[in-house]
């Protein structure tokens, strides 16, 4: 079965982290400003220094991150961080090479013209709903996301949580959400956990729901 492993990561003085999220399941991720759930992301994305082990497991195997270069990697890990970047001056240009459901564009009010539109004219809302479809168009095998919904409202934030549960029932995808709405939590995630500066303390569901 496919599953995200993390196996005592630690980063930046914080951990260690351990926690195996099944495929097509969620992890909902809570915490105090400043506990460290970003940098867990980034140490898991291999954005950031860290120890441990974190691994894919899929129908062909297992594949340790350190196995294999940072990009490569980050092919298969798709991260959705809290601050969206981009990398060159119009929308259409992240998608080169790649198709976007037309189902996926209705289902973010998104219009396909607005590929044509500098990044500059972008609100937030729109700009995190395209980031996130930047992402899914490259079918990674998992995703880590920060604080995907902050800059929605509650109709789109709605839309969002049920395309991501679309993807990862579709792609048995291992899923890690950021969060610090409680509300938002229980309607995605199978189990949570509150992260401290020394671990994982799971808080519903038991760890076996997601690990």
């Amino acid at each position: 079965m496919p599953a995200l492993v993390i196996d005592s990561v630690t980063t930046q003085g914080r951990g260690p982290y351990s926690v195996r999220v099944k495929g097509g399941l969620c992890l909902g991720l809570s915490g105090p400003s400043g506990a460290g759930k970003s940098l867990l992301l980034r140490a898991i994305t291999d954005l950031d220094e860290h120890e441990g082990r974190v691994a894919l497991i899929d129908a062909a195997g297992e594949v340790d991150a350190m196995s294999i270069s940072g990009p490569e990697w980050r092919r298969r890990i798709g991260y959705l961080p809290a601050r969206v970047v981009w990398w060159f001056p119009t929308v259409g240009a992240h998608f080169d090479g790649f198709e976007i459901d037309e189902r996926w564009l209705a289902s973010m009010e998104l219009e396909r013209s607005a590929l044509e539109w500098p990044i500059a004219r972008l609100s937030s809302g729109e700009s995190q709903r395209f980031a996130l479809l930047r992402l899914l168009v490259r079918r990674p095998q998992a995703l880590l996301l920060d604080e995907a919904t902050a800059h929605l409202d509650p109709d789109r934030t709605l839309a969002v949580e049920e395309l991501i549960g679309h993807y990862r029932s579709e792609h048995d995808a291992p899923v890690i959400w950021v969060t610090h709405d409680p509300e938002q939590l229980s309607r995605v995630a199978q189990s949570t956990a509150i992260l401290g500066s020394a671990g994982l303390r799971f808080s519903s569901g038991p760890p076996g729901s997601a690990a």
